[in-house]
């Protein structure tokens, strides 16, 4: 039957050694990290992300415009494949008229779905490109909680694999300690000569 002593390797005894002691303090400073260091990075982290996202989403409402456009070309039969899980679209020619009461035409992206007759929201840079819609306040928030997710989850993975290297070096140190010991016990207990 085997027993377990809790608090051994802070406790004096005969059996406890150095590498004990250095085992004990090191995991009781990965409980400190992860319960402090790692949601701290990771709020730090969010904080610069959602920073950089809004300054990005302000500078691209700056270069890029939306227009309320009709659709007037022809709309594929068939939709569009999804690639890499973003929203299904595909280009066709929509016209618009400005401010000035010029109108305008030009191929632009539009959600599928769309038939032809309809009006969608199209976004144009400067240079009268068809262009995303810059993001908006919730992609901020998603890109903010991933980013602090990621520099949470980079913390912990650094913090336990700086603990499994202490670990190691602490087993491979205890092994040479009881090594020295027995070598040092052997003789009184087997009664040869060392």
């Amino acid at each position: 039957m085997r027993t377990r002593v809790r608090g051994w390797r802070w406790r004096r005894n005969p059996l406890r050694r150095r590498s004990d002691v250095v085992e004990a303090w090191t995991v009781l400073a990965v409980a400190v990290l992860m319960l402090v260091a790692a949601p701290l990075i990771g709020a730090v982290v969010g904080w610069w992300a959602h920073d950089d996202a809004r300054a990005v989403a302000a500078e691209q409402r700056s270069e890029r415009h939306r227009v309320r456009a009709d659709v007037v070309g022809r709309v594929p039969d068939s939709p569009p494949t999804v690639q890499g899980g973003r929203e299904r679209s595909y280009r066709v020619t929509v016209r618009w008229t400005e401010a000035g009461g010029t109108t305008k035409t030009a191929t632009a992206r539009v959600p599928a779905g769309t038939d032809r007759g309809d009006t969608v929201d199209v976004w144009f840079d400067s240079r009268g490109r068809s262009v995303t819609a810059p993001p908006d306040e919730t992609a901020i928030w998603q890109h903010t909680l991933v980013m602090g997710a990621c520099g949470a989850g980079g913390t912990i993975a650094v913090i336990l694999l700086g603990h499994s290297v202490v670990r190691g070096v602490a087993d491979r140190r205890r092994l040479v300690e009881w090594e020295r010991d027995w070598a040092l016990t052997e003789p009184q207990w087997t009664r040869r000569r060392a």
